[in-house]
């Protein structure tokens, strides 16, 4: 005691004698005083568990802390209040509470974003203690130079099953009016207009300014205003539902790389037509999905209970392995949004009206919180690759010139950079130089990989292009293939799969019909079983990266899989000789 006593950490702040003494004689003097030990980690435990009345040092260390954390969660992160590391509901009093509510807020101010309450809980231990209360709270940045957090949607579902008027009530902000008025803004082509059904892909967004308020055209006219005031922005990418579109909607879920996919399902009707297909599609392209039972103000409640448990079965089967998880309150949704990206098999699923706005607000609030699959070090890492842009729409647009849309897979791309775009039916790649830029449908000078844009480039003869091409960095030295390995996985054939078979095989924004070549170590296949096949394009060559993800179909057939080898193009002509031989032999 006497020696603790003596030791400079007495009379005065823990923290402050850190700043003073090293590192190194710091941990050898609390090796020697395993009690002192106890009492300083104790003493930093409860520092972190509640933030009452810091020390200016201690004040600073914290701010940091939280600019950390910001960075790491590209620009928000959820802090709980009253929560020991371990999961442990400590609690904290009415005053402790409020204390560390007005400390967060100053650290927030201090790194420039806002702070919202998501929920507070009570706690009852006895009835000696006094209740105790927990809270979890959202901070976001305020955003700055549209340097927004952007998440991509997919909204899959059956024809009919409300997902184009779900997203007109979400971005124009009024409900419908139980005849479709909602949906009319999405549509693109007259026909769809008429006959009320989406045939092509489009994309429309919802914006959460830095206090968790929902942005969109209700306030804002135009799309350039609501990424002003949107802290996160929810691009929402709606897909055909018919099944005659199967293959604009497959395009969608593999060339936009969407983050999340939403199922909405109608619950007059249940899960049928395309439903169980769509769900399959995210399941093998490894999208989390949730769910949404919509036109709950049509039916009984029975109805609706009786939709949520059929979908609840088929989650539970063996090949979902999912764990659906019903919304039913706010908090229910908060636990839901954290959940769902921390954990592959949780499922939520939401029951609402896009004629009442029934349980509309409890999806917002998880469209709020949820949080990016990846943090700030993976992208950062894509940013220092070469730039690599996907094309997958191209426009000619008066007084612009010929305009590409599509997203950046690597890479920073600005306005004025100098680019190859290919590869074209003779494998050739073409330089161009790309104009401005536009995000969101408004103006941007920097691309950053993983976001979507359209870029302008001039004169430049929109004939050359094509779907399917990539714009990359002329350091790259792309390489091109006319055949390709793929481990695959058959998923449905209706008698056996074996060489000559041909599909259309979707890999990125690339989709074309291939020709089986061979079945290493077997001569055909039959639904569940894999192997390793070789692919040959029929009509040109194609960019594809090792390891992407590829998804053919063909009718009733349909299989997944990952691209394990390209091969050069020396050896593809090598290949196709011989494959003539064998033609001229036959």
């Amino acid at each position: 005691a006497s020696k603790i006593h003596n030791y400079p950490f007495s009379g005065c702040s823990c923290v402050d004698h850190i700043r003073v003494l090293s590192f190194v004689s710091c941990m050898e003097f609390l090796f020697e005083h395993p009690i002192l030990t106890f009492i300083f980690l104790l003493y930093l435990f409860l520092l972190q568990l509640k933030l009452v009345n810091p020390t200016q040092y201690r004040f600073e260390h914290l701010a940091t802390q939280l600019k950390w954390r910001l960075q790491e969660g590209r620009g928000e992160a959820v802090y709980q209040i009253g929560v020991e590391d371990n999961g442990l509901l400590v609690g904290l009093t009415e005053p402790d509470m409020k204390a560390s509510l007005k400390t967060l807020k100053r650290m927030a101010e201090k790194v420039g974003a806002d702070i919202t309450l998501l929920r507070e809980r009570e706690i009852d231990y006895d009835s000696d203690r006094n209740t105790r209360k927990i809270a979890e709270v959202l901070v976001r940045k305020v955003p700055d130079d549209q340097q927004f957090l952007d998440l991509r949607v997919a909204v899959l579902g059956n024809v009919d099953s409300g997902k184009s008027t779900l997203l007109g009530v979400l971005t124009q902000g009024e409900l419908d009016n139980g005849r479709g008025r909602a949906r009319l803004n999405l549509f693109r082509h007259l026909h769809e207009i008429q006959t009320g059904r989406t045939s092509s892909i489009s994309f429309e967004i919802l914006g959460f300014n830095s206090r968790g308020e929902v942005v969109n055209y209700s306030e804002s006219r135009t799309a350039e205003e609501i990424c002003e005031s949107s802290s996160k922005m929810i691009t929402f990418i709606d897909l055909a539902g018919h099944h005659k579109y199967l293959k604009t909607t497959i395009f969608g879920l593999t060339s936009y790389c969407p983050d999340f996919a939403m199922l909405v399902v109608s619950a007059n009707t249940g899960i049928a037509g395309t439903t169980r297909e769509h769900l399959g599609l995210a399941m093998a392209l490894k999208v989390p999905i949730f769910i949404v039972v919509s036109k709950v103000d049509l039916c009984f409640r029975g109805t609706v209970e009786r939709t949520v448990r059929q979908l609840e079965r088929v989650l539970k089967q063996p090949g979902c392995n999912k764990v659906p998880m019903v919304v039913s309150n706010p908090d229910d949704a908060v636990t839901a949004a954290q959940q769902f990206t921390q954990s592959a098999c949780i499922t939520p699923i939401f029951t609402l009206s896009s004629v009442s706005g029934e349980s509309l607000d409890l999806l917002k609030v998880f469209l709020n919180i949820l949080p990016p699959l990846s943090n700030s070090k993976e992208q950062e890492e894509l940013m220092q690759q070469l730039t690599e842009f996907q094309v997958d729409e191209i426009y000619s647009v008066p007084d612009v010139g010929t305009v590409v849309g599509g997203t950046l897979y690597s890479g920073v791309c600005r306005e004025g950079e100098r680019l190859v775009v290919g590869p074209t039916d003779e494998g050739r790649f073409l330089r161009l130089k790309v104009g401005s830029i536009q995000r969101n449908r408004s103006a941007c000078r920097v691309l950053r990989a993983g976001q979507a844009a359209t870029l302008a480039l001039g004169n430049f003869d929109r004939s050359l292009l094509r779907k399917g091409m990539v714009m990359v960095s002329p350091k790259m030295n792309p390489t091109i293939c006319c055949q390709f390995e793929a481990a695959i996985v058959l998923l449905f054939h209706a008698k056996t799969f074996r060489r000559g078979f041909q599909v259309t095989v979707h890999v990125g924004n690339v989709r074309q019909t291939a020709t089986v070549e061979c079945l290493h170590g077997k001569d055909e296949l039959r639904t569940g079983e894999r192997a390793v096949v070789r692919f040959r394009f029929i009509k040109h060559p194609e960019y594809l990266r090792l390891g992407a993800k590829l998804l053919f179909r063909e009718g009733v057939t349909k299989g997944i899989g990952h691209v394990a080898r390209l091969l050069p193009p020396s050896q593809n002509q090598d290949q196709n000789q011989i494959h003539d031989q064998n033609l001229q032999e036959h």
